[in-house]
């Protein structure tokens, strides 16, 4: 199947592009998302006649997660955990924790954009934890998990 993205897409394209996806994958993520569209002639035109249009709604899209960016990069977040004396979680430290913490701090961050290198967090002490704002705005914070008295 062929589709035109309508905004940027990881390992696919960018806004505009006319890519061959599996069939799948186009009908049951990309249109029903709203990230493309199916290449029609029809489509085309339609696209050509508001691709100014998208492509300022795509640039005001990535000004606002720079400036989210900005106000995240180089925080630090404590999270309290119970651990056992050898520094080691009873239990681990997920995305989703991660992503509430920020929250309760007025950041407001989807667990599905804080991203663990090397899984759940299992021990304490300051972990280097990235967050996906936007595909080309990716900012570290550090994640401070302390031993809960």
């Amino acid at each position: 199947m062929q589709v035109i993205l309508l905004e940027k897409v990881g390992n696919l394209g960018s806004l505009g592009d006319v890519v061959k996806v599996k069939d799948g994958f186009g009908r049951n993520f990309l249109i029903p998302q709203g990230k493309a569209k199916r290449a029609t002639e029809a489509n085309k035109a339609e696209f050509a006649a508001r691709r100014v249009e998208l492509e300022k709604q795509q640039a005001a899209i990535l000004a606002a997660a720079q400036a989210r960016g900005e106000k995240l990069a180089g925080f630090v977040v404590a999270i309290k955990q119970k651990a056992g004396v050898d520094g080691r979680l009873f239990g681990s430290v997920t995305n989703g924790d991660i992503a509430e913490a920020l929250a309760a701090l007025g950041h407001e961050v989807a667990k599905s954009l804080v991203r663990l290198p090397n899984g759940p967090l299992k021990t304490i002490g300051d972990h280097a934890v990235s967050v996906a704002l936007h595909h080309d705005v990716v900012v570290d914070i550090t994640v401070s998990v302390v031993a809960e008295a």
